[in-house]
């Protein structure tokens, strides 16, 4: 019963605290890749996960870790998304991962697309005072890249080996 609620929730529930927080705040908080490595070894344990399989899982995390950091350095993109990035990858492993970096790659694109048109438009009167859209609307500025990492999980999530170890 513990092990479904934690499979069934906890990493859709925070994909989706991720994105939203991303998109208010333009930032995610450490404390999110934490609980998602949390657990994940909560329920890798609680599922009876090889230590093998464990190891992959790690392995698919930590690669895009440093694939995360190298695009951070360079500017491209955003520590927290990095940080996310690696974490969903712990979740999904090299099974799921380039499914993930596809569809998070489409969504980031079209997200990019849609902001840009977003800052060509004026701003409407009635949206001018809220910080969170006046930061989403200034010109030039960055992309909630968490928005597209949560959507890729979410699409991702349920054909893993989690959603099948659960019964589902």
């Amino acid at each position: 019963m513990l092990t479904q609620a934690i499979g069934l929730t906890l990493f859709p529930a925070t994909m989706a605290f991720a994105a939203s927080s991303d998109l208010l705040t333009m930032t995610i908080a450490n404390r999110v890749s934490l609980v998602l490595v949390g657990g994940f070894l909560a329920l890798a344990v609680l599922t009876g996960m090889s230590p093998a399989a464990i190891g992959w899982h790690v392995g698919a995390g930590a690669a895009l870790l440093a694939v995360g950091f190298g695009l951070f350095s360079f500017g491209w993109v955003g520590g927290g998304d990095a940080k996310l990035a690696a974490a969903t990858a712990l979740w999904l492993g090299f099974a799921h991962l380039l499914d993930y970096l596809l569809y998070a790659s489409i969504f980031g694109g079209a997200l990019t697309l849609v902001l840009i048109q977003f800052r060509m438009l004026p701003l409407p009167q009635v949206l001018a005072g809220r910080e969170w859209i006046a930061r989403l609307h200034k010109s030039g500025g960055g992309v909630p890249y968490g928005i597209a990492l949560a959507a890729a999980a979410l699409l991702v999530y349920p054909h893993t080996e989690w959603m099948a170890a659960l019964g589902l």
